[in-house]
Formats: structure tokens, C-alpha cells, sequence
């Protein structure tokens, strides 16, 4: 333990926080794109509030393959910075924002020809299935901002300057709050637009955000300033194996895990708008509650990532130990914050009924205790783990974890035992017990520990 201390001191704690706040922030701005939409449609009506969350879950899965798509850059980069080569910082940035362009545009034909197939894998309520569906049809765009986005991100965040992507993020947001009241509700001489002016100002703010990012860098002759040339220089093929090696993995296993997510929310869709009703007023609150956690979790795989390109594995281990036992106490703290103000923040929602606010009352106090248990895997496997390059196990244990415990068990309550709707969100929590032991294991082995550019 005292090893393990001594390796958190000083330094290397100044830099995980530095590095985790902004990406905490830039989590919470992310999250509150669809508080404010839950928010706002809440004024309409439950249907349209179970339509945006279903929606916002299957962006939500496209998202997460985006940031698939993104780790073998965020892996790479990271290494590259720890060994001082800038030009492959470069490179691999421009690779990162190619491949996610790609996969945005894989999603994005999905969202914008097969709406109603998706919407209505949650639920049969027609009114329910219209309204996501003329919502998925128009943000299908917006996820070629988010992929040129999140690929600088990674890369702004390997060269511990997180900072700069929080501040557009954070100029996004305020433009996506103006736009959702103008557009849903009809100001400024605009027409009510209902879910599809949540959409549209979706779409416009991160276009907007993404144009203003391109500028600045430009402007700054940034290391990740892009231009077509660097683009197009980045398509070598032995690149794009190395590339895809990393993170072709990583994007089955965000796919599969948020596909996985999407079949949790329909399993419970299936009692009814009441339910999907709860299950989305949590889901922003899920990410807010989780943003700490996951900038703490980030910044660790930047940090240790560092430690790996430069061959120092001692370090690497014992870091890796500190930053998923602080990780763990943030937990704690995040926990006992969530129960002190749980009246207080769903309160936010008024248009919920008497029904739906009793669930999600419930739910509320059943994530707090699945934050802790969060915490363990999701610092293990995001900020160690991957940050090694050990993404085939973190993959198999997910797939394990999720499709062959979680999912079957929570579908056994739901379908045959027919338990309350909480026990049903309850069983989340079983998921994260097998993956925290599994990631336990596998850290201790030392496995993980592999230099990623050794080569160049």
C-alpha cells in the first residue's frame, strides 16, 4: 500500500486531475444535451419523454461506437506523446478522425432509412415509435460533427489538454439550451417544432461547435490543426492494420456493451410508458453521476499510457492500483451526494405522473449503490486495462459479463419471475460485480503491460 501511495503523490495526482476535470465537465456538458431535451419535452407530455429517451439510447449507441472507433487513436496518441514523437500524434489524429467519419456514416444510414425498426425494438406504442423516429432521422447528421469532435478530443487529451475541447463543448451546449427553446416551443417568429426541434437544435449546435474547434486550431497553427493533405497522408496500410487492430476490438466491445444497454431499456420498456418514462429521466442522470468517474478513468489511460511509452512499467503498475482505489472513493462520495439531493433533482422533472416518479424515485436510489460498483471495472478496464492494449480481454469479459449474466438474468426476472421494475433495473449491478472481479485479476497479472510504439 505505502508503494502504491507513493507512486499517487505529487505530480502524477496534480496531472490525473487536471486532466480528469475537464474531460468530467466535458461529460457533464455531453449529458446535459439530453437533460435539456427531457427537460423541455417534459412540458409536452410522457410520450414524448419515453420517445427522446428511447431515441437518445440509440444515439447513444452509435456514440459509444464512435468512441470505439476512437481508442485505437486515443491509445495510440497517447504513447506517441509519452515518447516524444509529435509526429505521430499527428498522424494518428488524422487516422482517428477518418475512421470515426466512417462509422458515423455506417450509423447514420441506419438512423436516417431504418428509424422505425429501431424505435420500435423498445416499444410498440405507435405515437412512441413516430415521434423517436423523426427525431433519429434528423441527428443522423449530427454524428459526423460528433465523430470530428471526439477524435480531436482524444487527441487534445493525450497531450494533457483537455481543456480546449471543454470550452467548445461548453459553447455547444449553451447554443443547444437557446436552440431547444426556440425551435421546440416556437420563438422568434420560428414554428413549434415539437421533438424534431430538439433534432434540429441538436444538429446545428455540434455543427456550429465543430466549425469554431476547426478555426481555433487553425487559427493557433495547433499540432492537431488538420488540412486535406494530412488527412489523405494518413491512409497507409500498415497504419490503418495497427490502427484497426486496436480498435476494431474496442468498437465491438462499445457496441456490443451499448447494444447491451439499448436491451436493458427495452426489456423494461416493455411494461409500459410509465417505465420507459423513469428509465429516461435516469439516463441523463446516469451520465452526470458517472462524469467524475469517467474523466478520473480517462485521465488514468492518458497518464498510464504515458508510462507505457516510455517503458516505465514499475510505475505504470502501481499507478494503475491508485487510480482505481481513488477512483472508488470519488465513487463513495458521488453516492452519498445522489441520495442527499435525490428529491431535489427530480423535482426538475414535473411532467412526470404520480406512477412514474415513484419508479423513478426508486431507481434513483438502486444507481447510487451501482455507482460504487461501478467505479472498480470502469477505472480497471477504461484507464489500465485499454490503456495497455489489453482490449481482447476487456472485450470477452464484457460480452461475458453482459450478454451471457446480466442480460439473461435481468430477462429472466422481467419475462418469467416477473419482478417489480426495480428489481429489474436492480439487476445492472450483477454485470458490474463479475466484471470488477474479472478486471481485478487481470491487472494484478500484469498482462496488460504492453508498449504499443515501440516501432515508431
Amino acid at each position: 500500500m505505502k508503494t502504491i501511495l507513493r507512486h499517487f503523490q505529487g505530480e502524477f495526482l496534480r496531472r490525473l486531475l487536471l486532466i480528469a476535470f475537464p474531460i468530467a465537465l466535458q461529460t457533464m456538458l455531453f449529458s446535459s444535451r439530453s437533460l435539456v431535451d427531457i427537460m423541455m419535452l417534459g412540458q409536452l407530455g410522457e410520450l414524448d419523454v419515453a420517445a427522446i429517451g428511447i431515441a437518445g439510447r440509440a444515439v447513444f449507441v452509435a456514440t459509444l461506437m464512435i468512441f470505439g472507433v476512437t481508442t485505437g487513436g486515443a491509445l495510440l496518441t497517447a504513447q506517441y506523446w509519452g515518447a516524444g514523437n509529435h509526429q505521430g500524434v499527428r498522424q494518428s489524429t488524422a487516422l482517428t478522425i477518418l475512421m470515426t467519419l466512417l462509422a458515423a456514416l455506417g450509423a447514420g444510414l441506419i438512423f436516417l432509412f431504418a428509424p422505425q425498426a429501431v424505435i420500435g425494438m423498445a416499444t410498440n406504442s405507435e405515437v412512441v415509435i413516430a415521434l423517436g423516429s423523426e427525431y433519429l432521422m434528423i441527428t443522423a447528421f449530427s454524428l459526423f460533427t460528433m465523430a470530428w469532435g471526439s477524435s480531436i478530443a482524444v487527441g487534445l487529451r493525450a497531450m494533457h489538454q483537455p481543456g480546449i475541447a471543454t470550452i467548445f463543448s461548453a459553447i455547444g451546449i449553451v447554443l443547444n439550451i437557446f436552440l431547444n427553446w426556440v425551435l421546440i416551443f416556437g420563438h422568434f417568429g420560428f414554428p413549434a417544432l415539437g421533438i424534431a426541434g430538439a433534432a434540429w437544435a441538436t444538429l446545428l449546435s455540434g455543427l456550429i461547435e465543430a466549425v469554431l474547434l476547426y478555426v481555433y486550431l487553425s487559427h493557433r497553427r495547433h499540432l492537431l490543426a488538420m488540412n486535406l493533405r494530412l488527412l489523405l497522408g494518413a491512409v497507409e496500410l500498415g497504419k490503418i492494420r495497427r490502427f484497426l487492430s486496436l480498435s476494431m476490438p474496442t468498437t465491438f466491445n462499445h457496441l456490443a456493451w451499448s447494444m447491451g444497454i439499448f436491451a436493458y431499456h427495452a426489456i423494461i420498456g416493455q411494461s409500459g410508458v410509465e417505465g420507459l418514462a423513469a428509465l429516461s429521466v435516469m439516463t441523463p442522470i446516469e451520465s452526470f453521476a458517472l462524469a467524475l468517474l469517467i474523466g478520473i478513468s480517462n485521465a488514468s489511460a492518458v497518464l498510464i499510457g504515458n508510462q507505457l511509452g516510455a517503458n516505465n512499467h514499475e510505475a505504470a503498475y502501481y499507478q494503475a492500483w491508485a487510480v482505481s482505489l481513488f477512483n472508488f472513493c470519488c465513487a463513495v462520495v458521488v453516492a452519498l451526494v445522489m441520495v442527499l439531493c435525490k428529491d431535489l433533482v427530480l423535482d426538475l422533472f414535473s411532467a412526470l405522473s404520480g406512477e412514474s416518479r415513484a419508479l423513478a424515485e426508486h431507481f434513483f436510489l438502486i444507481f447510487a449503490v451501482a455507482v460504487v460498483v461501478k467505479s472498480i471495472p470502469m477505472t480497471m478496464i477504461v484507464g489500465v486495462l485499454r490503456a495497455g492494449g489489453d482490449i481482447r480481454f476487456c472485450l470477452y469479459q464484457d460480452m461475458v459479463a453482459q450478454w451471457l449474466v446480466g442480460i439473461p438474468l435481468t430477462a429472466f426476472c422481467a419475462f418469467i419471475l416477473q419482478l417489480p421494475l426495480e428489481w429489474i433495473y436492480a439487476m445492472l449491478i450483477v454485470e458490474e460485480l463479475v466484471k470488477s472481479v474479472g478486471s481485478t485479476i487481470r491487472l494484478k497479472s500484469r498482462s496488460w503491460m504492453n508498449n504499443l510504439v515501440a516501432d515508431g
